[in-house]
């Protein structure tokens, strides 16, 4: 999905949006059209011709249940389980309709991302598809916090409701699958789809990618994770025409042990598999090391198949399939937009394939018994199509999760006293180019938002007419100043811009792909500013900030930005607040917050460098963007804040890190053996607010791994968390369950390898922050730990990728 232009929103534009929709998924078909198809790794194919009248686009959605009588159609037995039931209509298919199977109706789609052929014969109707991750992509949506504000809430109950709903959206317009989560780390924080993804560390992506899994379907419509594997980054140039040496999406190498795989960027996946059991993996642009991920057969055939068992779709993402031969032998079931981005699928090209034998029938089939498989299993083929219409669509209930998701996602880095805003504030200054416009990252998470509240419009609302709001919008910094002095407290709203296919050129707020994707979006969406005065084209709001700060004590920095970003000016002002891309109804949740009306409940997904030294691919190319088409994961499991930790580097705030307007007090932590299904043991403390009012805290545990010459280990890991809501005074006993797997490391080579506990001392430390963490404990496994405090043995089961969530129980 390349629609590379993030979305920017102001009143002036607000009005054309829906006459650019059109515009946009245009914009997103004539970009993805690089791919290059060959049959054998030969001559390249021709452009094909449109298909004849799409079957996807004359079905009608509602008809009626493809089950007339079991006598002709005998795969309509409920009684069989969905195997017998795929085998049943498989035998019934011609090889033409297998093949039409596999290739997706890129051209009767709309208004759909995407959708299969009917096979009307048979009673299979279209199966239709749509972005994304923070609210479908076809006409007005409610669009959520991105997710990586989702993750800044730690709380897998409300990536739950996230999912249901923007789930529930997509099934009001028509679709059976949604394309979400996108479970990629930010492995660089100039990635451009970082806003996209739930940040740098696998336990936190991996407990809020089951959370939304299984929030999307439980109402029916199939979640898709994605881009499996290791598409950690857009490149300088991730659109056409690209270049090898800017580490594009398209045709990058990334190199990586098979324990950097294992330990960092495929829990994740496993964990969607194993313990969300996800309907649908969508396969990256990317090669791993050496074979592009769509046809990479120890990632597709070796790993996701035979060892996690996973008997899904396996489905390109637009433009990733490059061979037919190749993807067709090593795992690809299906192309959802066959024909326009990709073109490996041509019924010519496998009919091809078939009768010089480089494919058999029998791989054939298995690509379509897997679509049928998961077409039963998910209740897909038994069910009359949804139908498209809007007027489903629990609109106010909606907003209503995306102000509560905005709330709770909200972080304080920084606060001397300013916030809450005191009761004897009489005039706020609201400065800054992002004051008054909605943004969302752009690509295949972009949302048309029914309906938007801005910082200013919230501000003004929650102030009432006893307090007067001024605005300035930054573009004048000595005005803008002037503004601030006179006023009892600036509000400084900045940010950035993120979008897929273009990763950002710098890690601070005056990065020139930020201008750039700002005037691309302005002069798409109508608006009618100048290039000149357009405030997002080239505003210095690194110096806005100090500008204001210099004259205005009471300085309150707002972000809105989709990952982390530098902040040199942090010391000088008196608040700095994360808000993420806020979605429609982040205006009101930011006002709440500096109001006081609400606790800041998040807490960073990700490490806010201090400088642009510090990230983990800072000052190799080799790292990033790569050299020669070929990117080396070479800090292998050190990603996020374990690089820090074992740089020994002092971020500009931490990992796992958040202020609330209240305290809390960490009680010991204490561990048990533990029995039964995915847990070895427990960890438990209590958590006190001694504060003076409400608040949300976020306790956290972190495990360290006994380390040996040969196999180096990362200072700590995050291996349990959860959120709870303390009235004051209230405490709550936090259990953390851990399972083998907590413990575990990849280790040893060939068919050695695999995961192993290690004896030794196993440390705990739990807290606030990865940085924050008051209380410790110890367990021995095996021999070599003298200090344990609970001594366990080194055999379970090492299945489950993920412990269970922990627990949060409220005492009087």
């Amino acid at each position: 999905m390349t629609v590379v232009t993030a979305s920017v929103t102001t009143h002036a534009v607000r009005r054309t949006r829906r006459r650019l929709t059109s515009l946009l998924v245009g914009t997103a078909l004539a970009t993805s059209t690089l791919a290059v198809t060959t049959l054998t790794g030969g001559a390249t194919a021709a452009a094909p011709a449109p298909r004849a009248a799409s079957t996807a686009a004359a079905a009608a959605q509602g008809a009626p249940k493809p089950c007339p009588t079991q006598t002709a159609h005998p795969w309509c037995d409920r009684s069989l389980s969905p195997d017998q039931r795929a085998q049943k209509f498989l035998r019934a298919m011609t090889v033409d309709e297998e093949i039409t199977l596999v290739g997706g109706d890129s051209f009767g789609a709309a208004p759909h991302t995407g959708a299969t052929y009917a096979l009307p014969r048979l009673g299979l109707r279209p199966v239709y598809f749509s972005d994304g991750p923070v609210g479908p992509r076809q006409g007005e949506a409610t669009a959520m916090p991105i997710p990586m504000a989702l993750a800044a809430t730690w709380d897998a109950r409300l990536a739950r409701t996230h999912g249901r709903e923007i789930a529930d959206e997509a099934k009001a317009k028509g679709n059976d699958v949604v394309f979400a989560p996108t479970v990629n780390l930010m492995r660089t924080p100039q990635g451009g789809r970082t806003y996209e993804a739930y940040g740098e560390d696998t336990f936190l992506t991996g407990r809020t990618a089951i959370g939304w899994i299984r929030g999307a379907q439980s109402t029916g419509v199939i979640a898709n994770v994605k881009h499996y594997l290791a598409n950690n980054q857009e490149g300088q140039n991730g659109v056409p025409p690209l270049s090898s040496g800017n580490g594009g999406r398209q045709v990058v190498d990334v190199q990586a042990t098979e324990r950097t795989l294992r330990e960092v960027y495929l829990p994740q996946f496993e964990a969607a598999v194993k313990q969300a059991h996800v309907g649908t993996i969508m396969c990256a642009y990317n090669r791993i090391n050496g074979d592009y991920a769509c046809e990479n057969h120890h990632t597709l055939q070796e790993i996701l198949e035979k060892q996690w068992g996973f008997k899904g779709i396996v489905l390109a993402d637009y433009g990733a399939s490059k061979d037919t031969v190749g993807n067709l032998n090593n795992g690809l079931d299906f192309i959802p937009n066959q024909g326009q981005a990709d073109q490996s699928y041509r019924p010519e090209l496998i009919q091809a394939a078939l009768a010089s034998g480089q494919v058999t029938r029998a791989t054939l089939d298995g690509h379509v018994l897997r679509i049928l498989r998961t077409l039963f299993a998910y209740g897909v083929f038994d069910r009359r199509g949804y139908v498209n219409d809007d007027g489903q669509i629990a609109v106010r209930a909606h907003q209503r999760t995306a102000r509560r998701t905005e709330s709770r996602a909200i972080t304080l880095l920084k606060n001397q006293g300013v916030l809450p805003l005191k009761k004897g504030v009489r005039k706020i200054a609201v400065i800054g180019p992002y004051a008054d416009r909605f943004i969302t990252g752009g690509g295949s998470g972009t949302v048309t938002a029914r309906r938007v509240v801005t910082a200013l419009e919230g501000i003004r609302t929650r102030a009432g007419k006893r307090v007067k709001v001024t605005y300035a919008d930054g573009s004048d910094q000595a005005a803008a100043a002037a503004l601030a002095k006179a006023a009892d407290v600036a509000v400084l709203v900045v940010g950035d811009v993120q979008t897929e296919g273009q990763d950002k050129d710098c890690l601070g707020l005056n990065c020139p792909s930020d201008t750039a994707n700002s005037e691309a979006v302005l002069v798409l969406q109508g608006s009618s500013c100048a290039q000149e005065s357009c405030p997002l084209n080239g505003t210095d709001q690194d110096g806005l900030i100090s500008a204001v700060a210099a004259v205005q004590k009471k300085t309150v920095v707002v972000l809105e930005t989709g990952g982390p970003v530098l902040t040199p000016w942090r010391k000088d002002v008196a608040a700095v607040v994360e808000a993420w891309y806020p979605g429609q109804e982040g205006g009101t949740a930011i006002a709440r917050m500096l109001f006081g009306d609400t606790d800041p409940g998040g807490r960073l997904p990700v490490t806010f460098p201090r400088t642009a030294d510090q990230p983990q691919t800072a000052g190799d190319p080799r790292r990033y963007p790569g050299v020669a088409e070929t990117v080396e994961y070479s800090e292998g499991i050190l990603a996020g804040y374990k690089w820090y930790d074992a740089q020994h580097f002092t971020p500009a705030w931490a990992f796992g890190a958040g202020k609330s307007y209240t305290k809390f007090r960490y009680g010991a932590l204490h561990v048990h053996a533990a029995r039964g299904a995915n847990r070895v043991a427990t960890a438990t403390m209590t958590v006190r607010n001694v504060g003076r009012r409400a608040g949300v805290a976020v306790p956290q545990l972190y495990l360290s791994k006994p380390s040996t010459a040969a196999l180096e280990q990362a200072p700590r890991q995050l291996a349990g968390f959860t959120s709870v809501r303390l009235r004051r005074d209230q405490a709550a006993r936090i259990t953390f369950p851990l399972n083998n797997r907590s413990f575990a490391t990849w280790a040893g080579t060939g068919a050695h390898a695999g995961w192993k506990v290690l004896p030794g001392c196993y440390r705990l430390a739990a807290g606030r922050s990865s940085r924050a963490l008051p209380s410790h404990a110890v367990i021995g496994r095996g021999a070599g730990c003298g200090s344990a405090d609970l001594r366990l043995g080194r055999r379970g089961s090492l299945v489950d990728p993920l412990p269970a969530a922990a627990r949060a129980v409220l005492l009087r």
